[in-house]
């Protein structure tokens, strides 16, 4: 693959969560956070000359847990209350979700490295099916603030 990078943020997305392993720090109550995300693509370039069009996750042919990935985005991060699905009160969220409380996401784990694996995954499957092959996603940088930061990949 060749050394073509391009890199793309996405941000705007406001997200609850909670770290219910986080029993010693504030982090186990429900927080929140403006996060946003920064995505690496590598791969050739396009006829384009792009390694990956900055607004394709608009304009994707493909989808994301049947999806454009721009809405998953939406749909997953913004306005949500995200939790852990081993989180021992998840029930307590079922409810409010289904009372129209809180607009609830489970994923397999939370926190800002958490987050980033995830993203990575679901992203990199996506681009690579996008593109055939062409691009890959080599890092996921995710955002809880400007200070907090985690990477997941190269």
């Amino acid at each position: 693959m060749a050394n073509f990078k391009s890199r793309k943020k996405f941000d705007g997305f406001s997200t609850c969560f909670r770290q219910w392993r986080a029993n010693t720090t504030h982090c186990q109550f429900l927080h929140g956070y403006d996060i946003e995300f920064e995505v690496t693509f590598e791969g050739e370039l396009d006829h384009r000359n792009w390694v990956w069009d900055f607004g394709g996750m608009k304009r994707a042919n493909n989808l994301i847990d049947g999806m454009q990935p721009k809405a998953w985005m939406e749909y997953m991060f913004d306005h949500t209350v995200v939790v852990a699905e081993d989180d021992p009160d998840i029930q307590n969220f079922i409810d409010m979700d289904s009372r129209g409380i809180i607009q609830l996401r489970v994923v397999p784990g939370v926190g800002a490295e958490k987050f980033a694996e995830f993203l990575y995954h679901k992203l990199n499957d996506f681009v690579q099916l996008e593109t055939e092959g062409r691009v890959k996603v080599v890092k996921v940088k995710f955002m809880e603030n400007h200070k907090n930061s985690a990477i997941y990949g190269a």
